[in-house]
């Protein structure tokens, strides 16, 4: 997997264009839906990030045209620079879904220089009720993940109330079958590695650990340093290091989408002690993955290290 640097670069000469790029739609508010089928409404759906619209395609189904802006694993939604595409989607998008609470501040600027009077916005930060400077990666939270989940179906249902009991089927579907693996390993994990001591390289895993009954013992500072491009203070870089080398943690999980320096030493490091190392991403490996296979691959590997760091 590539390392994506966290560039942080303004994105709003880009937004800009992206947006002139639109200009010639005129008033949007007319596009309600794409053109009906057979079948019935095709709700036209927009999402910023391909962990929620992947999970919107599922939901959606055949009466769901679902866009994912972000889809290529090479790409840092941080740092995304919209495009005109990606502006004229949005311009004619029933449902829009933006992640929120900082992470995609591009996204929320484009819908907002597209007003349009039948369009709902599902703003993932807003629904968990997450402010800003909360932890942005909510789809690391399995409560968060449902709760979207529940949020996408209603929002359909909405927008198109012939099909709702199609809808409806395919919520049920994905938590029942679907997420099914998901959700049980998770159980899984928590009920064998409960209070196991484990490391991370950033807050992309904070959520996930307690879900999982794990005691993330690095820095919090430390973590959302290294997922928002700062530096560590010496002092928790310290620390970790201290926890590696005495071996106070079980496992080690990092970002391999952003190995920073300081990471790939924290890395090194607990190889060098034995420590296992396990990795996990901020998006789906490999692209077009679904929710609940790139989440699944990612939870057995880490149990695994659980499994080889303790003997269980």
């Amino acid at each position: 997997m590539p390392i994506l640097p966290r560039l942080r670069a303004a994105a709003g000469a880009a937004i800009a264009a992206a947006l002139a790029g639109v200009v010639a739609l005129g008033a949007v508010g007319c596009a309600t839906t794409a053109p009906r089928t057979p079948g019935g409404t095709v709700v036209t759906v927009v999402a910023a990030e391909s962990f929620w619209g992947g999970l919107a395609a599922q939901l959606g189904g055949a009466h769901a045209q679902v866009t994912t802006i972000i889809d290529n694993p090479d790409a840092d939604p941080h740092d995304y620079e919209p495009v005109a595409a990606d502006a004229r989607d949005v311009a004619f998008a029933r449902l829009v879904i933006v992640n929120g609470v900082g992470y995609d501040a591009w996204a929320s600027k484009l819908v907002d220089a597209n007003p349009s009077a039948g369009r709902v916005l599902l703003t993932v930060g807003d629904l968990v009720g997450a402010r800003n400077g909360d932890n942005p990666h909510r789809w690391y939270n399995p409560g968060d993940v449902r709760r979207v989940v529940d949020r996408i179906t209603d929002d359909l249902s909405r927008l198109d109330p012939a099909d709702a009991g199609y809808f409806a089927t395919r919520h049920d579907t994905l938590l029942s079958t679907e997420l099914k693996p998901y959700f049980d390993t998770i159980a899984e994990i928590r009920a064998n590695y409960a209070g196991t001591p484990v490391g991370a390289s950033e807050s992309i895993f904070a959520m996930l650990a307690p879900a999982l009954g794990l005691n993330l013992l690095t820095p919090p500072a430390l973590l959302t340093a290294i997922s928002e491009g700062s530096d560590p203070t010496a002092r928790d870089k310290s620390t970790v290091d201290r926890q590696l080398r005495g071996r106070q943690i079980k496992v080690y999980v990092y970002n391999s989408q952003n190995a920073t320096p300081d990471v790939r030493a924290q890395v090194d490091l607990a190889r060098s002690v034995g420590i296992p190392v396990t990795a996990i991403t901020e998006t789906p490996i490999p692209a077009g993955a679904s929710f609940e296979a790139w989440q699944v691959a990612q939870l057995d590997a880490l149990e695994q290290a659980l499994g080889q760091a303790t003997g269980k």
